[in-house]
C-alpha cells in the first residue's frame, strides 16, 4: 500500500479548544473536504510546550531577524522555551515524512508572514514570522506550506494542494529502488503539469533527464524533487492551462471525428473566455483520451492531479 498523505497543521484549525482563549479555528474544507485524502499531524506549540488552555495571550517583540515571544500582560518571555520545544518537535515530525503544513494565519508560534510584531515603543508592523514556523520551514525548505486564510482563494488552494500530492509521489519515489530509468519516466508523467507552470522549468528539467546518465540516482532525484518544487510554486494561469490542453489535443487530433475537434474547440473557447471552469475541458479532454486508449495521455498526472472528489478544477 502506498504511504499515506500526511499533512501537519495547527491544531485550532481541527475544531481542537486550543487557543489562547479557550476556542478553536475550525476550517470546514480542510477537515469535510481534504480530510478524507490525508492524514492530519495537528500540533499546538503553545500547548505542547505545556502554557495550557486558556493562557495569556502572547506576540512577537523586538527585531523581526530575531524575534522575542513574550505574554502581553505579564512580559513573560517564552523565546528560549519555545525555540527548544521547536527544534525538538521538527526532528520528531522529520520521520512522519509530512508532504505539507497549513498553519494558523497571524499566530506568534504558526503564523507564516506577516506575523504582527511590536517594537519596545509599543509600534506595530507586520514583519514577523511565527517561531515555530520559521524552525519548521528552516528544517524542511520543500515541504508545500500554506496559512489558512490564504486557501480561500480557488487557485492558491489547487496549487498547494497540487504541491503536496507531487511532494508526496516524489517522496515515495525517493523511498523506493532508486534507477534513472524510473526518474525519467516519473518525468514523463508529469511533463504537461510543469508545462502548466513555468515552461523555463519544463525546460531546465527536460535537460536534467537528459543528461541523467551523469548523475547517480539518489542526486539525481534530489535535484529533480528540488527544481520541481520550485516549479510549482509558480502560478499556473487560464492561459497556460489553455497552451497545455492544446498540446493535449494537438498529440491525439488524428484520432478524432471532426465534430469532436469541434466539440473540443468550442469548449476550449469558452474555457479561454471564462464562462465554464477547468474541469469542463480537462473532463472531454480525459474522455476522448479514455476512449482512444492513448495511454501516453492516460497517464499523465496533469489530467488527474489530486482526487477529484475535492473538486478543485471547479472554481479555476
Amino acid at each position: 500500500m502506498a504511504p499515506p498523505v500526511r499533512i501537519g497543521i495547527s491544531q485550532c484549525l481541527l475544531g481542537d479548544s486550543v487557543r489562547y482563549d479557550g476556542a478553536h479555528k475550525r476550517d470546514s474544507f480542510l477537515i469535510e473536504t481534504l480530510g478524507p485524502h490525508v492524514e492530519w499531524i495537528p500540533v499546538c506549540p503553545e500547548v505542547e510546550l505545556g502554557l495550557g488552555t486558556p493562557r495569556e495571550a502572547m506576540r512577537l517583540a523586538g527585531d523581526p531577524r530575531a524575534p522575542r515571544l513574550v505574554t502581553i500582560t505579564s512580559g513573560i518571555d517564552h523565546t528560549e522555551a519555545m525555540a527548544r520545544f521547536s527544534q525538538r518537535r521538527v526532528r520528531e515530525l522529520e520521520v512522519l515524512n509530512l508532504s505539507g503544513y497549513v498553519f494558523k494565519k497571524d499566530s506568534p508560534s504558526c503564523g507564516v508572514e506577516r506575523v504582527w510584531m511590536f517594537n519596545r515603543h509599543g509600534m506595530s508592523v507586520r514583519d514577523g514570522v511565527g517561531l515555530f514556523a520559521r524552525a519548521f520551514m528552516e528544517r524542511f525548505p520543500l515541504v508545500p506550506i500554506e496559512d489558512e486564510a490564504r486557501l480561500c482563494d480557488p487557485v492558491i488552494l489547487d496549487n498547494f494542494i497540487e504541491r503536496v500530492f507531487f511532494y508526496h509521489r516524489w517522496q515515495t519515489l525517493a523511498r523506493g529502488p532508486l534507477t534513472r530509468k524510473v526518474v525519467v519516466e516519473f518525468h514523463t508523467m508529469h511533463k504537461y503539469i510543469l508545462l502548466a507552470h513555468s515552461r523555463q522549468h519544463y525546460q531546465q528539467l527536460g535537460r536534467l533527464v537528459t543528461r541523467a546518465d551523469r548523475y547517480r540516482p539518489k542526486v539525481l532525484i534530489k535535484r529533480y524533487g528540488a527544481l520541481f518544487m520550485k516549479a510549482l510554486t509558480v502560478t499556473a494561469t487560464r492561459h497556460k492551462h489553455m497552451n497545455v490542453l492544446q498540446h493535449v489535443i494537438r498529440h491525439m487530433k488524428d484520432q478524432l471525428e471532426p465534430s469532436e475537434r469541434a466539440e473540443l474547440d468550442s469548449v476550449m473557447e469558452d474555457y479561454r473566455a471564462g464562462m465554464v471552469p477547468l474541469v469542463v475541458p480537462v473532463t472531454l479532454v480525459k474522455h476522448y483520451v479514455v476512449r482512444n486508449r492513448i495511454d501516453y495521455l492516460r497517464d499523465q498526472i496533469y489530467l488527474n492531479p489530486h482526487p477529484k472528489e475535492m473538486k478543485l478544477r471547479n472554481s479555476i
